[in-house]
């Protein structure tokens, strides 16, 4: 097998953040040549399963991809918001979701803030129903980004506030709301497309961490060698967790704009290209060193 394993951020390196979908057709076909090598791939992602299964798993399978999981030692998994939910991806296509209820917004809060976007922001915006352990808004496809980000700024003002009524400790960039016992158990997350309300413990590191015990479970022996890619700040974790945990970790990041981390283990971009572009060349980059192609 490859001395390599993947985890991957799928809005930007996989999905693009326009169509968000797969857009780039060698995108689909290198994860499945990768993978029925028998490179573990993760995808770990604040997305849904159900976004997960309709615009990744289901092109993937339109590209051989049950074929190439039914391959001695290949395994697929989807960690889906940040870590409060989790799945196998098999020659089948998605496996029944587990969902960690601990994490879960109330359902007063999760309608509350429904009703916000329903009442405030329907012209920009729309409230993700496919969520399962968090809360999200997302950028409208047909709203120019510079219309939805000027939105955006207002809905994280009132739906900061709403936390804050329902008595939850939020934090949100240098904003911080502690409840009555001086804790902080909720934040806002703000990215290009989309707020995520999500509780503090959710977080890339969290799902690397759930991805590979779930390839050691199933898989045993574990790759020396492993590759994060992501666009944001935060998918910087998942290269944080496999170096901790004594693995030959680099991060690639797609959208280094944001500004590059100074991190102990190696951060690669790729001249110039960014988002589902720069995926493309590091997915094809390693079908070409491994020889697969």
């Amino acid at each position: 097998m490859p001395d390599l394993g993947l985890l991957l951020d799928v809005d930007g390196p996989i999905a693009s953040p326009v169509t968000r979908s797969i857009a780039i057709p060698s995108i689909a076909d290198d994860l499945v040549t990768l993978v029925g090598a028998g490179v573990p791939i993760a995808f770990i992602t604040g997305r849904s399963d159900a976004f997960i299964e309709q615009q990744v798993v289901e092109p993937l399978l339109a590209r051989g991809l049950a074929e190439a999981l039914g391959k001695p030692g290949a395994r697929m998994f989807g960690v889906f918001e940040k870590g409060g939910a989790w799945a196998a991806i098999t020659p089948a296509g998605m496996a029944p979701v587990s969902v960690d209820e601990t994490v879960a917004p109330s359902r007063s809060l999760i309608s509350d803030i429904r009703m916000l976007v329903q009442n405030r922001f329907a012209d920009s915006m729309f409230f993700d129903e496919t969520k399962r352990a968090m809360i999200s808004v997302e950028q409208s496809r047909e709203v120019e980004a510079s219309v939805y980000l000027k939105a955006q700024a207002h809905f994280d003002t009132y739906a900061f506030d709403v936390l804050v009524d329902h008595g939850i400790g939020v934090s949100h960039r240098d904003r911080v709301a502690p409840d009555v016992n001086g804790d902080v158990t909720f934040r806002l997350d703000s990215t290009i497309i989309s707020t995520d309300i999500e509780s503090v413990v959710l977080d890339k590191d969290r799902g690397a961490q759930r991805a590979l015990e779930y390839f050691e479970a199933v898989g045993g022996e574990l790759p020396r060698t492993w590759r994060s890619v992501g666009d944001s700040r935060s998918d910087y974790k998942m290269a944080d967790f496999l170096h901790e945990a004594g693995f030959d970790a680099a991060h690639v990041d797609v959208r280094p704009s944001d500004g590059v981390l100074d991190k102990p283990y190696p951060v690669i971009t790729e001249h110039g290209a960014v988002h589902d572009e720069a995926g493309a060349i590091f997915l094809r980059y390693w079908v070409d060193r491994l020889r697969l192609a």
